[in-house]
């Protein structure tokens, strides 16, 4: 089921997520939702607080060398933690919560996450290149935070001049 996606500057978006601590059929139905979502909408990454539920629960996959999203490569990250972040890469971001919006980022190019699965299962995970990009993008959501808050304060006060006359958009 496709999900409506919260756009800025919605104010759910900077709550802060709490931890997952039920791993059932509940929880792994939301995650098929925000796949379909993800899908749907044409993104690489989603987080649950983008859907209006504040758990520590993101989703990513990443296009192939094909230009197409396997769901085999889905990464379901749940209770991120990160255990290390080092060197760093200037990357063009956007979000589905940013529509149409898209500015260079600066983040860590490597990194380490302990995560749990929709299982419960404690998994570790190592990244560079986009997929540590998507990472610290989506985890930045589970902190109440968009990627728009990076961009420094004179790209930051274009933005909010030309979002401001933007039309509203209407929602599904």
């Amino acid at each position: 089921m496709v999900l409506e996606v919260l756009e800025y500057p919605n104010k759910k978006l900077f709550e802060r997520s709490v931890e997952v601590d039920k791993f059932d059929t509940e929880l792994g139905g939301f995650l098929d939702d925000m796949y379909d979502t993800m899908i749907f909408k044409g993104g690489i990454g989603l987080a649950a607080i983008q859907v209006g539920r504040p758990i520590r629960a993101l989703i990513i996959n990443l296009v192939d060398e094909n230009d197409t999203q396997n769901k085999d490569d889905l990464l379901e990250i749940i209770n991120p933690k990160f255990i290390k972040k080092d060197g760093e890469q200037l990357y063009q971001e956007g979000c589905l919560s940013v529509p149409g919006y898209y500015e260079d980022v600066k983040r860590a190019a490597n990194v380490v996450v302990e995560y749990q699965d929709r299982t419960g299962k404690v998994c570790t995970l190592e990244a560079d290149g986009l997929l540590a990009v998507a990472l610290q993008h989506e985890n930045d959501h589970l902190d109440g935070h968009l990627f728009i808050e990076r961009i420094g304060f004179n790209k930051r006060k274009k933005f909010d001049k030309e979002y401001k006359k933007k039309p509203k958009r209407q929602s599904l």
